[in-house]
């Protein structure tokens, strides 16, 4: 039988980082916590917690916290039925989900706020390339994430929500000194860009569909996908805009797009682990509604 209040220990340092911060979450000593950790390592004959600044899981370690949050998420639904007339349910629970910067910016928050004003529940959410977001899932630090990878993730649903556009933009100022003589593989070659991450390959991808090209040009590292408009705003270098939140400036002229205009559609899923709870069907019902309003088909 698993050590249910063992767990919740384990969980909760590997969450908060710290022994200390733990037992303020559980409200008890650290000496407790550490006290219930140990047991349960002993137990088991294996370390689930690597300690440091901050703590971190072993394999396993990850493995039971995924397992104990979802029994959390599960009897979560049992507690209206069992709790005593009058009694309160106890804090919020916590649900973890991993989404792309540029979801988070734009289309997802209106999920967000629509889930958490209909259960009551929290967010833990986890910024990740939306390449990568599946990742998370399969490591089972996460019960739902937003991603770009359509290959289904075992013991998950995928649901098909849209597509996320793009288009390739400058500052008046920027296309003067760097495309005088207009945007070509030559030009492109030497005009600075911008990248989120090692892992973002868009601008790369515009440059091979739209010239033909493979850009390696002076690159801009900017992991912000608010700083990554307002850099491209400042005349910095070019880069790949949500057009969701390019669009005004635009229109404005503060922002040009390249020639040809060529939009970068990237396809979003949403990747739910398939539980019977009643919070993951409110989530995933809040990212189907939002998804469908600003996402294209």
């Amino acid at each position: 039988m698993l050590d249910y209040p063992a767990l919740a220990a384990i969980a909760a340092v590997i969450r908060e980082g710290s022994f200390e911060r733990a037992a303020d979450t559980l409200g008890i000593t650290p000496s407790a916590v550490s006290q219930r950790v140990r047991g349960y390592e002993e137990r088991l004959g294996t370390i689930l917690i690597v300690r440091g600044q901050p703590c971190a899981p072993t394999d396993l370690g990850r493995t039971l916290c995924a397992h104990f949050d979802r029994v959390q998420l599960l009897e979560a639904d049992l507690t209206p039925a069992l709790a005593p007339k009058g009694e309160g349910a106890g804090p919020p629970l916590t649900l973890k989900v991993a989404v792309n910067a540029d979801s988070l910016a734009t289309w997802f928050p209106q999920a967000a706020a629509t889930f958490a004003q209909g259960t009551g529940m929290l967010l833990d959410l986890m910024l990740e390339d939306e390449a990568h977001t599946a990742d998370r899932l399969r490591s089972g630090e996460v019960q739902a994430a937003v991603t770009a990878d359509p290959e289904p993730v075992q013991g998950c649903k995928t649901i098909l929500l849209g597509a996320l556009r793009y288009a390739a933009c400058a500052s008046p100022d920027f296309m003067a000194r760097h495309f005088s003589e207009g945007v070509n593989a030559d030009t492109l070659a030497k005009a600075p860009h911008m990248r989120f991450d090692r892992r973002d390959a868009l601008q790369a991808r515009w440059a091979q569909e739209a010239y033909g090209v493979e850009l390696r040009a002076p690159t801009h590292w900017v992991p912000s996908t608010q700083g990554f408009l307002d850099l491209c705003l400042a005349g910095l270098a070019w880069g790949l805009q949500p057009v969701a939140l390019a669009r005004s400036h635009m229109d404005s002229g503060r922002l040009v797009e390249l020639p040809p205009a060529l939009r970068i559609e990237v396809r979003l899923y949403w990747n739910v682990a398939r539980l019977y709870a009643a919070s993951l069907r409110a989530l995933t019902d809040a990212v189907r509604r939002a998804a469908s309003e600003r996402l294209h088909a």
